[in-house]
């Protein structure tokens, strides 16, 4: 029997220290495990090479829970070690069996390992008063019992164990006793090793619960799907298999548009599927829903220094043994392989979505409302993605008909082009309140597009600093002869004098609202008055609402708009002649609540006012009143 101190080097102190304070104690499953894994496929690699003799029999992990007893048992018929071995990799803490082995064996066909930090075995002290190994090494020689209660003292002797393997015996400590119940266990299992390549199975030894002969005669199943998509040769998969392993990740998620299976060995490996979900409404995004694997182990959902931001959006997995992890496997750090998978990745995705643009437009357009949100978000973030996408980007027209960049700008050369040159998208934001102004810049000729994202604003913003003379102008903007460049004013059929009645008439005070006043000589066959919000001050004022940085300030400045008195309409000719002014007041006050309500600007007791004036109108009675005013 052996005794003695275990060997800690001073320059490795450190990283036990972060293990043992880090915070998230449920890894300890995942870190035994995978070592689990290892000595499996560590057992493979040699049989393969013919260093292992014999039958490898069933290689299996079996997690038993004994709550009655307070253990943890996590078993494998892997490798094992000699008394040697487990001095060697138990005793000098922080010295990396995997590591060593993958050095040795490099070139000879080696199986992934997946241990390659040194310290998981030393994570079961996190959560144990004492932990017991009993291994039996595939070479011929005896079994060997290590145990350690947390301390640095050990004790190292041979045994009687006739099969081959690893079992580990965590004596749950009090502190987390959450780790005898089996639902816990079970769930850890599930999250972390879903995917990894050696069946795993759990079994809770004090489970109770009544089953029938049938149930009993049925074989165990494991937790684990051991070859999961990813995994597979895209060749070897069809679009079924596609659609099921994303109802295995996402059980209540809908079928995506499409996927784009990753696979590359240089001049870094990456393997993983990243899909496409629909998105009906863009309040619907979620992110941090692309899982990172390492070799099959799960390691975290926050991938964002991996996937490019804009593809946070996306769904899937990703699986990596170059990108770099800490002692706790949890926290990306800085690589220079990172930058190039992260750039790898937005090519594949710009790739796939040009390739279905060219190939399927009409498949295409009919996924725009989903994928469009990706498209632009990626046009915002990142450069090389924009310039990939210019051919590929559409905008939506009211009528339903889809344009690229430089279709729309060939539809709308001769007439939608400013005097300074430049292209001027025409846009809504609600096609169904701003009606009245499409329909009158489709009686211009013009077309306008759709932007009724969340994205849209900004979008907007940041592709006028991107695309050479383009400039977006909002259907409501201004009055339709003004949208595209001010237009001349025409001659009004009111002389000055009228002209100033009318202004001091509209003039009026709307609470939390500037409004500027206008006449000018406009068709007679078009509305009496217009109500517009200037493009610059609805912009700030937008951006301010969602948060925009210094555009913050804009959110708390009333609204700006101008109500254009259209001189040349007849209603005028009589309201001018009224000799009542009480009721002229009301006339022009109703026409101006007209022109704002447009807006959506006329709101709460200036709405209630509206409601009322307009019913005493109707009914020619100053006094009636359909709605008591506030």
């Amino acid at each position: 029997m052996q005794k003695g101190q275990i060997r800690v080097q001073t320059e490795n102190i450190f990283p036990i220290i972060k293990k043992f304070l880090y915070s998230d104690h449920e890894i300890f499953v995942r870190e035994l495990v995978s070592n689990a894994v290892d000595a499996s496929r560590k057992l493979k690699t040699l049989s393969s090479i013919g260093e292992a003799k014999g039958d490898l029999g069933e290689l299996r992990i079996d997690v038993e829970l004994d709550a009655k007893e307070k253990t943890l048992s996590i078993i494998d018929r892997g490798i094992g070690m000699t008394a040697e071995e487990v001095d060697k990799y138990l005793n000098q803490v922080a010295f990396s069996g995997a590591e060593e082995f993958v050095n040795k064996y490099k070139g000879q066909n080696e199986e992934n390992i997946i241990g390659k930090f040194g310290l998981g075995f030393y994570s079961a002290f996190m959560v144990s008063d004492k932990v017991e190994v009993y291994t039996k090494s595939f070479k011929d020689e005896p079994a060997t019992y290590w145990s350690c209660d947390g301390s640095p003292e050990f004790e190292l002797y041979s045994i009687e164990k006739p099969e081959r393997g690893t079992k580990i015996i965590l004596h749950i400590n009090e502190e987390s006793k959450e780790f005898l119940e089996p639902g816990r266990i079970r769930g850890i299992l599930e999250k972390f090793c879903r995917f990894l390549p050696v069946p795993i199975y759990f079994i809770d030894k004090n489970d109770k619960e009544e089953k029938t002969d049938e149930e009993k005669a049925e074989e165990p199943k494991p937790i684990n799907n051991t070859t999961p998509a990813w995994t597979k040769k895209p060749a070897d998969l069809s679009k079924e298999d596609y659609e099921n392993f994303y109802k295995e990740l996402y059980p209540y998620g809908e079928t995506p548009l499409f996927w784009i299976h990753l696979n590359v060995d240089y001049p870094f490996n990456l393997t993983g599927i990243l899909y496409f979900p629909k998105i009906k409404h863009s309040y619907e995004i979620q992110k941090d829903k692309i899982q990172l694997y390492s070799n099959q182990v799960f390691v975290t959902d926050e991938v964002k220094d991996i996937v490019p931001e804009f593809l946070m959006l996306l769904h899937g997995v990703i699986d990596s043994p170059d990108i770099p992890l800490n002692v706790s496997r949890s926290y990306l750090q800085g690589d220079p392989n990172v930058k190039k998978i992260n750039a790898h990745i937005t090519k594949k995705v710009a790739d796939k979505l040009e390739e279905i643009f060219k190939s399927d437009r009409p498949s295409f357009e009919q996924k725009w409302e989903s994928l469009g949100l990706f498209v632009k978000y990626g046009m915002m973030t990142d450069d090389k993605f924009l310039e990939k996408a210019n051919k590929f980007m559409v905008m939506e027209d009211v009528d339903a008909k889809f344009f690229t960049l430089e279709e729309y700008k060939l539809e709308t050369e001769t007439l939608q082009k400013n005097k300074e040159a430049k292209q001027v998208i025409l846009y809504t934001t609600d096609p169904v309140h701003q009606d009245v102004y499409i329909q009158a810049a489709k009686g211009k000729g013009y077309k306008v597009v759709k932007a009724e994202t969340l994205v849209d604003a900004a979008f907007i913003n940041h592709m006028e600093m991107k695309w050479d003379n383009v400039q977006f102008v909002r259907v409501d903007a201004d009055i339709v002869d003004n949208l595209i460049d001010k237009a001349e004013d025409q001659s009004s059929v009111l002389n000055a004098d009228e002209e100033t009645k009318l202004k001091e008439l509209f003039g009026v005070e709307v609470p939390q609202l500037h409004v500027t006043v206008e006449v000018k000589g406009l068709s007679p066959e078009g509305p009496p008055v217009v109500a517009t919000r200037p493009e610059f001050m609805r912009r700030m004022k937008d951006m301010g609402a969602a948060g925009g940085g210094m555009a913050s300030f804009y959110a708390t400045m009333p609204d700006e708009v101008t109500l254009t008195v259209n001189g040349n309409h007849s209603i005028f000719q009589n309201i001018l002649k009224e000799d009542d002014t009480a009721m002229q007041e009301k006339q022009v006050r109703n026409l101006a609540d007209l022109a704002l309500l447009s807006q959506g600007l006329l709101k709460g007791n200036a709405l209630t006012s509206f409601i009322n004036r307009s019913v005493e109108l109707m009914q020619g009675d100053k006094k009636a009143s359909f709605v008591t005013e506030a």
